[in-house]
């Protein structure tokens, strides 16, 4: 919807995360919808451009949210901090966009 806030974050995994270790990051990821109802919607999905721009990052996540506020709370949720905490060692680069839906 217009004027809702979409965060993007890609993934680049380390050489060394395992198929098992890839694939409950993303059932956490998505879990964190149940966990904070700021988050109204999550998908994701593989890369898969050929253009060849996508410096590594194979995995592309969007969650929308209200607005800024909402994002900054998402940030700072205690689900998300252990998610992070929990996860963040797979994790060789990440890049993350926000956007406001147009």
């Amino acid at each position: 919807m217009k004027g809702e806030l979409r965060h993007v974050v890609t993934f680049k995994f380390i050489p060394e995360a395992t198929k098992d270790q890839i694939n409950r990051l993303i059932e956490d990821f998505a879990g964190l919808q149940q966990q904070i109802d700021l988050v109204k919607s999550f998908e994701w999905g593989l890369n898969v451009s050929p253009e060849g721009y996508d410096k590594g990052m194979t995995h592309v996540f969007l969650l929308t949210l209200k607005n800024e506020k909402d994002r900054d709370l998402y940030l700072i949720h205690p689900a998300h901090v252990a998610f992070g905490r929990k996860h963040g060692q797979l994790i060789e680069d990440s890049v993350v966009v926000d956007y406001k839906a147009e």
